[in-house]
């Protein structure tokens, strides 16, 4: 198997996480943490909260994986850059979403 192929499956399997973290956000009682090694803020509807929480990975996964596309051309090819590119951006995206529209609505 091709090293390329190696790593497209690697990174489509980084993508499976964030869709498995979505599925375990969307069926949390507690309301599920967003930063590393942060409190949650104190929430007014958990539930509804959380189903926020999981749409934002199941997007992030979703939008990863055809992201990754572009490793299968090599190792040394400069489409790569995209991929890397295209996760930063949507890494900023989910943030700024996170931040501006969940927190505000969510937040006691």
């Amino acid at each position: 198997m091709d090293g390329s192929v190696i790593g497209f499956i690697i990174w489509c399997a980084v993508g499976g996480m964030f869709v498995c973290l979505a599925v375990a956000s969307w069926f949390s009682k507690k309301p599920v943490g967003f930063w590393a090694n942060a409190q949650v803020f104190e929430v007014t509807d958990v539930k509804k909260y959380n189903h926020a929480v999981a749409k934002l990975f199941f997007v992030f996964g979703m939008v990863m994986i055809p992201l990754g596309i572009p490793l299968l051309a090599g190792q040394n090819s400069a489409w790569a850059l995209l991929s890397v590119a295209g996760v930063m951006a949507e890494a900023i995206a989910i943030m700024a979403v996170y931040t501006l529209v969940i927190e505000k609505k969510y937040r006691k």
